[in-house]
């Protein structure tokens, strides 16, 4: 049995699903959602805010306990528009790889 999550991280809402393989099929185990308004003032400033980026922060570091305490063995990570927008991504970036060990993957729109 191998456990999976995803979390997709949007500019309003940060998304987590873990599910783990059986046979041929999958089961969802946990899935959960925290609203932390990533995007907060990146049209105007073109950069995260320090408030936005501290709430999203928080929410992966709950994300990452349930990760250990669920014993996922594979995680993937995307992202979406205010990642690839914000001029301070690198912060974010850097963020999400201390908390979770994986790089963010930048979707398309």
């Amino acid at each position: 049995m191998t456990r999976v999550a995803a979390i997709d991280c949007g500019t309003n809402s940060v998304r987590l699903l873990i599910a783990e393989g059986l046979g041929g099929g999958v089961r969802e185990v946990e899935r959960d959602l925290h609203l932390t308004r990533l995007g907060q003032g990146v049209d105007a400033t073109g950069e995260f805010h320090p408030d936005a980026l501290r709430r999203t922060f928080a929410a992966l570091d709950d994300f990452a306990g349930r990760l250990v305490r669920r014993g996922v063995q594979r995680l993937r990570f995307v992202a979406t528009s205010a990642a690839r927008d914000a001029a301070n991504r690198e912060e974010f970036f850097t963020g999400v790889t201390q908390r979770l060990g994986v790089e963010p993957e930048i979707i398309s729109g």
